[in-house]
């Protein structure tokens, strides 16, 4: 081991150590040959030498600098410093909140690492690559840190977009020369770790048919990547490649997942409702925080926040309490943050009074649907001051995790969406313009309801924006829209009912507005239990028999993904 860090020491600064050895020699030889020389032939020797020293240097620099650029292309394949030392990191798994599951897998390869003698007396091997997948803010980078701290061998950080340039080979270049470097860690300490952060950039699938030759750059880079992670090498080194992620993993090459390679994925997941409090806990402790805040009510508040959402909320929070002059930050300047970082800077524009109305009445009409009717969300805040393009806004979240929405959220989607429309219908005989983004949403929900989920009144069953339109009969397309139609219909007749029903709460709300511009959920629940309403609750989960097996008759389900459909906690907006 001592050799082989004697050999890595040699390899990585033999340049330095030659230059000093070169520079001792050319010092004493000169001093022992003059030494023995007359005086006045010595003076004049030292003096034609020193004169002339300066511009010496500077030849030799520009020789060198040419040089230098016409063998091994300069600057473009150096790095920025890579290497991290893994005790200067000082992550622990046990500093990672939440993230359960990513972490036992995580700790397999650390004790990969750890045992791979062991390993390599049985026969096997450390993986060669690992690919962390997941939104952003979750961990991802962390964890990596976390790996290479705990299995306490070099750690080598780089970026996806490093590899890029528009001069030729270089990409190809800079991953040679990263895993040459790995290679020359691992020899010293046993393993190196790889981490290389938005994958994406560098593994993109190869294009072989390119008319311009424009992607010919990037697949000899990946290409390179390949081969270093799985090739013909001259060292078997223990290198192990962490990668990390946001986008889907179907944008890779699929050469980057086979075995041998990227074989082994963690997915790094949004915090639950218990990690979340622990997240905001932990970031607290940061802040002068109010004793009485209650984090396991903002926790239910951060339904799908990732753990860098919920420190950005407070650092925003600890921000507007030092604008307001506060020693501590409360609840209020918490909810204010998010409403900032959620919705934007408030701007009170100079509206006419019927406008300000109209604003109120429309955002009235949402707030009294979203909270007698919607299975799913409560109510965040009201408010009639202008955010962004939005002259008002009704801010919801979700009451808790949701990974799959069914047939009664999608329509309660739908008539929050129109509550707004309606309302000011009833008030007025007359719509403003500014139910276009409202109409476009419950347009979009009832469209995917039938062309995409089979949730339609008459029981077409298929995904049918999958097929080609000219696969579609005009009848098939016709019977498809009418029934789309058919469900904004039927939403807007319930919304309908329920306001004419609930006027007079509408328009205690409408008053509420115009006096105090915006109103926060325990502002709104009150009034709303004062007329003796209460939200509707989850339905508690059904315990349903189980089905049949495979080999009597029933079929094999896949587990339903989400929809990819807009948020349900947009806001409806005028």
């Amino acid at each position: 081991m001592l050799w082989a860090k004697l050999k890595l020491f040699m390899q990585r600064y033999w340049i330095w150590v030659a230059v000093a050895a070169v520079g001792l020699i050319s010092i004493v030889m000169p001093m022992w040959y003059l030494a023995g020389m007359e005086e006045s032939v010595r003076r004049y020797i030292v003096g034609i030498n020193v004169a002339s020293l300066p511009w010496g240097i500077l030849q030799t620099l520009i020789f060198v600098g040419f040089l230098y650029l016409l063998q091994y292309g300069g600057g473009f394949v150096r790095f920025k410093k890579a290497k991290v030392d893994a005790k200067d990191v000082k992550v622990r798994f046990a500093d990672i909140i939440g993230l359960t599951e990513s972490k036992k897998e995580a700790w397999e390869v650390v004790q990969l690492i750890k045992d791979r003698s062991k390993l390599r007396q049985v026969g096997g091997g450390i993986i060669r690559g690992m690919l962390l997948l997941g939104p952003p803010g979750c961990g991802k980078t962390m964890l990596a840190k976390a790996i290479a701290t705990e299995a306490g061998i070099p750690f080598l950080s780089v970026a996806g977009s490093e590899f890029v340039e528009i001069f030729v080979g270089v990409g190809a270049a800079r991953v040679r020369k990263l895993f040459k470097q790995a290679r020359q860690y691992a020899e010293a300490y046993g393993a190196c770790l790889i981490f290389i952060d938005e994958l994406e950039v560098l593994g993109r699938k190869r294009v072989f048919h390119d008319a311009f030759g424009g992607s010919s750059e990037g697949n000899s880079t990946l290409n390179q990547l390949l081969v270093e992670m799985d090739g013909i090498v001259d060292s078997d080194a223990h290198v192990v490649v962490l990668a990390a992620m946001n986008a889907a993993e179907d944008v890779l090459d699929p050469a980057l997942l086979r075995p041998g390679r990227f074989d082994r994925k963690i997915q790094i997941t949004r915090p639950n409702l218990e990690e979340r409090q622990r997240v905001f806990e932990h970031y607290a402790k940061r802040i002068k925080m109010d004793p009485s805040i209650d984090y396991g009510r903002l926790a239910r508040k951060a339904v799908y926040r990732t753990p860098a959402d919920i420190e950005n909320i407070l650092k925003e929070a600890a921000l507007i309490a030092v604008r307001k002059k506060k020693d501590i930050v409360t609840y209020k300047e918490i909810s204010e943050a998010i409403e900032r970082i959620e919705l934007g800077v408030a701007h009170r524009l100079n509206m006419t009074d019927r406008e300000r109305e109209m604003t109120a009445y429309h955002e009235a009409g949402h707030l009294v649907i979203l909270y007698l009717t919607h299975p799913t969300e409560d109510v965040f805040k009201a408010s009639i001051i202008q955010r962004g393009s939005a002259l008002g806004v009704v801010h919801h979240s979700p009451r808790e995790e949701m990974h799959t929405r069914d047939r009664d959220t999608y329509l309660a989607n739908i008539k929050v969406s129109l509550g707004g429309y309606v309302a000011e219908k009833f008030k007025y005989g007359v719509t403003t313009d500014g139910v276009s983004s409202d109409f476009a949403s419950a347009a979009l929900h009832a469209d995917a309801m039938v062309w995409r989920f089979g949730m339609g009144p008459d029981g077409l069953i298929g995904d049918f924006s999958t097929l080609q339109q000219e696969h579609l009969s005009e009848s098939l397309k016709q019977a498809l829209n009418e029934q789309t139609q058919r469900i904004l219909r039927q939403a807007l007749s319930e919304v309908e009912g329920t306001l004419k029903a609930e006027w007079a709460i509408v328009e205690r709300f409408v008053n509420e507005l115009l006096q105090h511009e915006e109103l926060d959920y325990d502002e709104i629940a009150l009034i709303f239990q004062e007329y003796g309403k209460t939200p509707p609750k989850l339905a508690p989960q059904v315990v349903r028999p189980a089905l049949p097996a495979a080999g009597e008759g029933a079929q094999q389900r896949p587990p339903f993904a989400p929809p990819d459909m807009p948020n349900s906690s947009e806001n409806p907006t005028l």
